[in-house]
């Protein structure tokens, strides 16, 4: 018996966390969607059904790891001070590795825009490429994005300040601003007059944009879990990290969005 509380007795503020599948899971699924997608991009058979599956995958495996997370931070009482402090510079750092992923995308851009290559017809944008005016949809979904930063601000104010219903309702505005984004910008896709496989101008764009989207409906699946979460009195105004977490990630979206509505649409369509 002294031996089974003596196992139980914690005597440092710090999680030990159990053994968990979902790393090595979350890491095969995203090897999944990127070898469908590479497969997708590259016209072979069975490329879109591989992508789709890992993507199907991956969302599995974040509902799977955010409800032990949340379960471990919620109900068990795993989260102290000095564990959330941790969990916050980790957060730190997976947003400036996502920063320097971004990077790689920007420095193509510029490589490549000043210094056009003769191939290219030696100008910016490529000869034969229709670019899209920044003043039209990227330009309403600019106003998008800033909007739900105000309104995920707006969020992490009304929860610090125990004001539940005004964090509920600025939240919803902030999910409902990014399903309008995320809708936007499918329609341009669809109504552009280039694709991926013209040139340099194409990979670059939906490269960079692409994966700005993708962040976005990252970002989108972690405000609604944060949502369903603050509906259910899982947030406290000394324990919310779980929404600032998310508030910190949809910041970052909002300026690398900046960025390619600056460099890419504006600068670099003109």
């Amino acid at each position: 018996m002294y031996e089974l509380i003596k196992k139980n007795t914690q005597k440092h503020p710090f999680h030990l966390v159990d053994p968990s599948p979902w790393p090595l899971v979350a890491a095969f699924a995203a090897f999944t969607v990127t070898s469908g997608g590479v497969l997708y991009m590259h016209n072979y058979s069975g490329g879109g059904s591989l992508l789709l599956t890992g993507f199907l995958f991956l969302l599995f495996v974040m509902f799977t790891w955010w409800r032990d997370i949340v379960r471990e931070g919620t109900f068990e009482g795993q989260h102290t001070k000095a564990v959330q402090s941790g969990l916050r510079m980790g957060m730190i750092l997976f947003i400036v590795s996502e920063v320097m992923f971004f990077l790689a995308f920007f420095w193509a851009f510029f490589h490549s825009s000043l210094a056009p290559v003769p191939e290219i017809g030696g100008v910016w944008p490529p000869k034969a490429i229709e670019v899209m005016s920044p003043w039209g949809i990227p330009f309403l979904n600019t106003i998008i994005l800033l909007t739900s930063g105000a309104t995920v601000t707006w969020a992490h104010e009304a929860i610090i300040h125990n004001r539940r219903e005004d964090a509920i309702s600025s939240l919803i505005y902030t999910i409902l601003y990014a399903i309008y984004f995320t809708s936007f910008q499918v329609y341009e896709y669809y109504h552009a007059g280039f694709a991926m496989s013209d040139g340099i101008y194409g990979s670059v764009f939906y490269m960079a944009t692409g994966f700005h989207g993708f962040h976005v409906f990252v970002g989108t699946c972690f405000l609604i879990v944060c949502a369903i979460r603050l509906y259910n009195y899982h947030f406290t105004v000394e324990h919310h990290f779980g929404f600032e977490a998310a508030a910190w990630y949809w910041h970052f979206v909002d300026v690398v969005w900046l960025f390619l509505f600056v460099s890419i649409y504006w600068w670099g369509g003109s």
